[in-house]
C-alpha cells in the first residue's frame, strides 16, 4: 500500500504553523465526551497525559512503575536542545533542523525534524515556568553548553540531572490533572496487548502487576509513549525494566516497525567489567565538552596499562594519540556519537585499549582543570599561583560543572577522575527506530499514536546528544495535543467504547493464552539467561559493526534460541500473583522476535549510515558510505512469523543537500 505520511504542503518553515491553524479541532464540550489512553509516563507520555487532561479529555494513564516519576527519562543527564541562540553564536531554528538532519545521516523526514526545531524554543519556557532549575550564567540568564555534532552551544541543563528535573516538571503537571480528576492513573499496570475494533485502536489489555489480573480498558484512541527497545542487547544504559513489549504488541496487531536496526551506541559509557553485570552506566556526553579522548600511541604502553604496570598519568604527552582531534579537527572531541563510538572501537581493535578487557579509552580532564584553574587564579588576582594551586582551583570549577557525574564514576570504578583519566567505551543507549508514524504521530493503525523514543520520526540513523528530551517533550506538550484532534474530531459522535465488546474479550483471551503458554513450559532455564544469550548474539552480529555473513548467522541463531526458549523456559510461581519473572519472560519473548527483525533490517540496508555500519560499505578512511540512490527510504516492516514484509517510505529532501557527512 502507498504510504500516507500526511506531511502538509507548503514551505518547510510554514508547514507546521499553517497546518496547526487549519487542522480539525475538538470543541471543549466535546473533549469531555472523549477518552484517551496513554501508555507510559516518561517525558513523552507524561507530558501528553498532562496536556490532554488540561485540554479537557478524559485520560487514562498507565505505567508499570510504582510512580510516574520512576520513568527512565529520569536517567538522562546532559541536557536538552533548543534553538534559543542565547549565546549569540549563530544558532537558529534552521541550524538546529540542519544539524539534526545531518547528524541523522539524512535518514529522517524533513518536515518532522523542522517542526521539532521550531517547538524546541517553547519547551524551555514551559520547563522554566514549571520551576525546572536550569543552570544559569552569573547574570541570571539560562546557561548553555555544547554537545556532539554541532558547533554552537544550545544545550540547556540542570547539572547532570536534566532528565530528572524535566520529568519532575511533567510529573507535577500530571499530578495536578490527576487531582482534578481529568487523568486516571494506573500504577503497576503493564500493557500486554492493544485492542483493534473496526480497524481502529480502541483500548488495551493491561496486567495488574501486583495481582496478576488482566484488565480491559477502552478509549477512543491509544497513545504509546513507552520508550525504546535498547535492552534487546541485554547490556545497555537503559534501566533493566525498560523494554519494547508495548510497541511489539501493536506490531503483532499490524502496526509497522520502522528502521529497527538503527541503534545508537553511546561513546561515553563506563566499560563492562565482568560477566556478572546486568546493566551499564552512562557518563553524560556533556563531559566531552572539556574531556579529551585519547589512547597511547604505542601498543606496549597500552599493554602495560591493561596489566596494571602503568597508569594513564604515566604516559607522556608526546606518546598519546588524541585520535578524535587528529581525525576530525573541525569538531574534535565533539563529533557525533556514532563517529566517536566507531573511532573508539577502531582504537581498541588496534590493540590500544586501556582496560583489563582491552575495551576502553581515556577521557581526560587534566587540560581542562589547568585551563579553568588559570582562569580562576586570574580572577582572584593570583598571578603567580603554583601548579598545585591552579589544579586546586581548576578542580573546583570542574566539580561545579560535573561534580555529580564525577562522584558517580568514582563510586562505580573506585578511581578518582579528577586525578586519573576516566575510562570509557561505547555501549547501547538509544533506538532511533520505532513505530512508523505519519506527520500526526499516528501509526498506520488509525487511532494508535506513538510519541518520543517509541516512534521513529525525528532522528534518522543517529540521534544527536540532548535531542531525546527535546523530542519527548515536543511530542508530549506541543505536537500530539494538536494532531490527535485530526483523529478525534471525527469521533465526537462515537459513544463510549465498551470494554466488554467481543474484540476486548478476544484480546484478553489471547493475552491469557500467551501467559499460560509461558507458565506451562516447565523447563530449566530462566528468562534472564535467555535474555543474556540473546544480548550477546545481538552485540556480536548487530552491534557497532555488521556484515551480511554475521547478520545471516545471527538471525539463524536467534531463531534457534527462540525455539529453545519455548521448550526450556522456567517461570516460577503463578500468573495470578506478583511475579516479576513472568513479566521478564513476556518481555524476552518479544525481544526474541524483535531481535530477528533488527537483523533482517540491517541485512536489507546495504549501506552504512549513522549508527548502522555495514563493514562492506565504508570509505577508504573507514567512514560510513551511504547509498542514497537505493536506500534513501524509511524501512517500515510488517511482521510475519516466517517472512516479514518490507514497506518503503521514500525520503524526499527539498531543503537540504544530500551529501556525505564530514566533521573534519
Amino acid at each position: 500500500m502507498p504510504f500516507q505520511s500526511n506531511v502538509p504542503p507548503g514551505e518547510l518553515s510554514e508547514k507546521w504553523t499553517k497546518y496547526r491553524s487549519s487542522m480539525p479541532l475538538v470543541a471543549p464540550n466535546n473533549k469531555r465526551r472523549l477518552e484517551v489512553i496513554v501508555v507510559g509516563t516518561g517525558l513523552a507520555g507524561g507530558a501528553a497525559a498532562a496536556t490532554l487532561g488540561e485540554l479537557g479529555y478524559n485520560v487514562k494513564a498507565f505505567t508499570f512503575h510504582d510512580s510516574p516519576r520512576r520513568a527512565h527519562s529520569i536517567a538522562a543527564q546532559g541536557g536538552i536542545n533548543a534553538a534559543k541562540n542565547y549565546q549569540n553564536d549563530g544558532d537558529s531554528v534552521y541550524r538546529l533542523f540542519y544539524d539534526t538532519i545531518k547528524g541523522g545521516d539524512y535518514r529522517s523526514r524533513e518536515a518532522n525534524v523542522h517542526r521539532l526545531a521550531e517547538v524546541s524554543v517553547n519547551i524551555i519556557d514551559q520547563a522554566v515556568a514549571q520551576g525546572v532549575p536550569f543552570a544559569r550564567e552569573y547574570g541570571g540568564l539560562l546557561a548553555n553548553r555544547s554537545f556532539g555534532g554541532v558547533q554552537v552551544s544550545r544545550t540547556f541543563y540542570a547539572r547532570g540531572q536534566t532528565g530528572q528535573q524535566l520529568l519532575l516538571g511533567a510529573y507535577q503537571s500530571l499530578s495536578r490533572q490527576i487531582s482534578l480528576g481529568n487523568v486516571q492513573m494506573f500504577n503497576r499496570h503493564e500493557m500486554v496487548d492493544v485492542v483493534i475494533q473496526d480497524g481502529k485502536a480502541r483500548g488495551i489489555i493491561a496486567r495488574n502487576l501486583l495481582t496478576g489480573e488482566l484488565e480491559r480498558h477502552a478509549a477512543h484512541c491509544v497513545v504509546l509513549g513507552t520508550g525504546g527497545y535498547g535492552n534487546v542487547f541485554y547490556l545497555s544504559t537503559n534501566a533493566m525494566n525498560s523494554n519494547g513489549s508495548a510497541a511489539w504488541r501493536v506490531v503483532k496487531k499490524g502496526a509497522y516497525m520502522a528502521n529497527p536496526c538503527f541503534t545508537q551506541i553511546h561513546p561515553t559509557c563506563i566499560p563492562v567489567s565482568g560477566e556478572y553485570q546486568s546493566k551499564l552506566t552512562l557518563m553524560s556526553e556533556s563531559l566531552r565538552n572539556d574531556g579529551r579522548v585519547w589512547v597511547p600511541k604505542n601498543q606496549e604502553d597500552a599493554k602495560a596499562i591493561r596489566e596494571g604496570r602503568k597508569k594513564g598519568t604515566d604516559i607522556a604527552e608526546e606518546d598519546r594519540d588524541y585520535y578524535l582531534e587528529r581525525r576530525y579537527p573541525a569538531f574534535g572531541n565533539l563529533v557525533p556519537r556514532d563517529v566517536a563510538s566507531r573511532a573508539a572501537k577502531t582504537a581498541c581493535d588496534e590493540g590500544l585499549g586501556v582496560s583489563p578487557t582491552g575495551l576502553a579509552v581515556f577521557l581526560d580532564f587534566a587540560d581542562a582543570i589547568m585551563r579553568y584553574g588559570k582562569s580562576r587564579a586570574n580572577t582572584l588576582n593570583e598571578y603567580n599561583a603554583s601548579e598545585a594551586r591552579i589544579k586546586e582551583l581548576g578542580t573546583a570549577v570542574v566539580a561545579e560543572k560535573y561534580g555529580n557525574l564525577f562522584e558517580m564514576y568514582e563510586k562505580i570504578t573506585g578511581e578518582n577522575p579528577y586525578v586519573m583519566p576516566m575510562k570509557i567505551y561505547p555501549a547501547v543507549h538509544y533506538t532511533m527506530g520505532g513505530l512508523w508514524v505519519d506527520y500526526n504521530l499516528q501509526t498506520n493503525i488509525p487511532g494508535l499514536f506513538a510519541s518520543g523514543e517509541a516512534n521513529f520520526s525525528d532522528h534518522g540513523a543517529n540521534r544527536l546528544g540532548a535531542s531525546a528530551l527535546m523530542q519527548g517533550l515536543a511530542d508530549g506538550y506541543f505536537v500530539l495535543p494538536y494532531t490527535i484532534g485530526t483523529f478525534l474530531a471525527d469521533e465526537i459522535r462515537t459513544p463510549t467504547i465498551d470494554p466488554d465488546g467481543a474484540e476486548f474479550l478476544a484480546a484478553e483471551k489471547e493475552a491469557q493464552e500467551r501467559i499460560d503458554r509461558l507458565m506451562s513450559i516447565g523447563g530449566n532455564q530462566s528468562a534472564e539467561s535467555f535474555h543474556r544469550r540473546l544480548g550477546k548474539i545481538m552485540w556480536e552480529y548487530c552491534g557497532m559493526a555488521r556484515n551480511a555473513e554475521g547478520l545471516t548467522k545471527g538471525r539463524q541463531m536467534i531463531r534457534e534460541l527462540r525455539e529453545e526458549f519455548y521448550q526450556d523456559l522456567f517461570v516460577p510461581g503463578s500468573a495470578k500473583e506478583y511475579n516479576p519473572e513472568l513479566e521478564k519472560a513476556l518481555r524476552v519473548a518479544d525481544f526474541l522476535e524483535l531481535g530477528e527483525l533488527m537483523m533482517l533490517d540491517a541485512l536489507d540496508r546495504q549501506e552504512s549510515c549513522g549508527g548502522h555500519f555495514r563493514e562492506e560499505y565504508q570509505t577508504e578512511e573507514g567512514e560510513a558510505l551511504r547509498r542514497d540512490d537505493e536506500f534513501a527510504y524509511v524501512s517500515a516492516w510488517e511482521w510475519d512469523d516466517n517472512d516479514p514484509i518490507l514497506h518503503k517510505e521514500e525520503l524526499i529532501f527539498e531543503n537540504v543537500e544530500l551529501k556525505t557527512r564530514s566533521y573534519k
